[in-house]
């Protein structure tokens, strides 16, 4: 481990470490971790870094952080470290990747971000440095560490490569994992095509249908008209779908509550009801 000074510093010169991939999100996990230091304080330092311009940079502890600044805590226990850049990515991606909620945007640029670290860095072995290391191997280590496969990985920082508003239906299970990862090798403007008839048809394309856009794009044969008619077409087995807008539900839940979170709270309200309409219907069975 690097030299290490344990210090007690003010919230105020702490700063988010610099691309943070991971929000800081109001939502349960975080009530729990404001009543816990609320109650016991912060019982691990956060690992920060200094600044050149003053203050520290937080590499691990950013939601302990914006606790306490959320309680008024006056000081906050830091351990500080001495890192280069590349070490301060990669303890930082590692220190927040196996958080029991991560977005798959959040993934993503983690991913990404430790790839180009671990690549730039290269890696020491007993005193010696080999040669930068190539995706397959930097993505078959990041792999390993945090249980998934190299091609895992490499799908995942395919994401990187969607525009925000496609993102941010990944992030919200509006668009499943794989055809997003085919849609990522569609250019930017056959992207944004792309998100204006999901909106327009309340459809988004199958993995086969995603398939054929990626080849269409990377061959310049894409047409607004073809992309309509696309999400339009019927699809194989396909059922009516009945959807509820997030804008619409998001009132009846506290703030900070995720898509996830709303959806597993409806599904479960909606089984609890089924069993006390079940139980109903078979009392006036009886009654008859």
């Amino acid at each position: 481990m690097p030299n290490s000074l344990e210090l007690n510093v003010s919230p105020a010169q702490l700063h988010t470490f610099a691309n943070h991939p991971f929000h800081v999100r109001k939502d349960m996990e975080m009530n729990e971790l404001v009543d816990s230091i609320r109650e016991s304080g912060v019982i691990v330092p956060l690992i920060v870094r200094s600044r050149p311009e003053g203050g520290y940079e937080i590499i691990s502890g950013h939601r302990r952080c914006e606790a306490c600044r959320e309680l008024g805590i006056e000081k906050v226990p830091v351990r500080v470290q001495e890192l280069t850049d590349d070490e301060a990515t990669i303890l930082m991606v590692n220190s927040n990747i196996q958080r029991e909620h991560v977005l798959p945007s959040e993934k993503a640029f983690a991913y990404k971000m430790k790839m180009d670290a671990m690549k730039h860095q290269g890696r020491a072995t007993s005193g010696q440095v080999v040669p930068k290391l190539d995706d397959r191997r930097t993505g078959s280590q990041i792999g390993s560490s945090s249980g998934e496969s190299y091609k895992t990985v490499q799908r995942y920082i395919r994401l990187t490569h969607l525009i925000s508003p496609i993102l941010q239906m990944v992030d919200e299970s509006r668009m499943a994992f794989n055809p997003a990862v085919e849609i990522s090798y569609m250019t930017p403007e056959h992207q944004r095509w792309l998100q204006a008839e999901i909106e327009l048809c309340e459809a988004t394309p199958s993995l086969v249908q995603s398939r054929r856009l990626k080849e269409m794009s990377q061959s310049g044969t894409l047409t607004e008209h073809y992309l309509h008619t696309l999400l339009t077409e019927q699809k194989p087995n396909q059922r009516q779908k009945f959807f509820l807008n997030q804008s619409d539900v998001q009132r009846f839940f506290p703030p900070g509550y995720t898509p996830e979170q709303m959806q597993n709270t409806i599904f479960s309200l909606l089984k609890t009801w089924g069993h006390a309409h079940e139980h109903t219907q078979s009392q006036q069975e009886l009654e008859r």
